[in-house]
């Protein structure tokens, strides 16, 4: 009798231990629960190699307009294209780079807020800040050819051969057909730290897009396909670098890129600067390295 009792006692243990096995199975088997898609999005990706670091040098510089609120700049040759804002002040202008002379100007309404341009096709196209609506010009005579319409705000804009790039102020880089103007996608840019905010005045440079980022001294490198940020161009000290004093006047803050693609030249100015800068970039050193 007492055989049987611990032979029933021996099995019972035995199952409860099969049991807590089994159980302790359940608890530790990994699930899909924990990957979300938005985990392999890019930007998200940790193996992502660190953004270079860029300062500049200055190869010359240009007079600038200083009552020039630059929204968007643009080049071809020896002839600059502004966008200028402000309510009252905000136009369309065609400069001449070697003296800053104002060449021809189409002013916008002054209930209109200017902001971003971009050149394409013998045309340009000039976006606004609250409107709701961008303008398309043709580039010659400054005649405007029609308008298109997005939602929120317009900020910066560029063009990459095949699509505009558009940006809002967000984080956000939107692609726009370029005969309708409807959006076809959209990327996050994200750097080290996470998503980019402020992005403003956009120019495509070699297959990236380069932002300036609204009240920061330095441009973001980003590829467009992805949102990675490739480097930071670090311009702190430009102004200075002329002998100006960027907090006496009027003077605001760095915001304008030009690329002249058949010269590889690399523009910037500012909002009210007194001057356009040429610049070079140089890579930062790696100190660790």
């Amino acid at each position: 009798m007492k055989r049987n009792l611990i032979a029933v006692l021996v099995s019972l243990a035995a199952l409860t231990g099969l049991a807590a096995l089994s159980g302790l199975a359940a608890c530790t088997e990994p699930t899909n629960s924990s990957t979300s898609p938005t985990d392999t999005q890019a930007g998200n990706d940790t193996t992502a190699v660190a953004a270079k670091s860029y300062t500049y040098e200055v190869v010359q510089s240009f007079p600038h307009d200083t009552g020039a609120f630059t929204q968007g700049l643009a080049i071809t040759g020896e002839t600059l294209y502004e966008s200028t804002g402000n309510y009252g002040q905000s136009s369309l202008r065609q400069v001449a780079l070697q003296t800053g002379a104002v060449e021809r100007v189409r002013r916008l309404s002054a209930t209109i807020f200017g902001e971003g341009l971009a050149l394409y096709d013998g045309k340009i196209i000039q976006l606004t800040w609250k409107s709701g609506v961008g303008f398309i010009y043709d580039r010659e005579s400054f005649e405007l050819l029609r308008s298109v319409s997005y939602p929120g705000e317009g900020w910066g804009i560029t063009y990459d051969g095949a699509r505009f790039i558009m940006t809002d102020g967000s984080s956000n880089l939107y692609f726009r057909d370029k005969v309708t103007f409807a959006e076809t996608g959209r990327v996050v840019v994200r750097g080290g730290d996470g998503p980019v905010l402020n992005l403003n005045e956009l120019e495509y440079v070699k297959g990236e897009v380069y932002a300036n980022i609204w009240q920061e001294d330095r441009i973001a490198r980003i590829d467009p396909e992805t949102g990675r940020v490739t480097g930071w161009i670090d311009l702190e000290g430009l102004l200075e670098s002329a002998g100006l004093d960027e907090t006496v006047g009027t003077v605001d803050v760095l915001n304008g890129i030009a690329y002249d693609a058949a010269a590889d030249r690399l523009f910037v100015t500012g909002k009210w600067w007194p001057r356009l800068f040429e610049i070079r970039l140089v890579e930062k050193q790696d100190p660790s390295g």
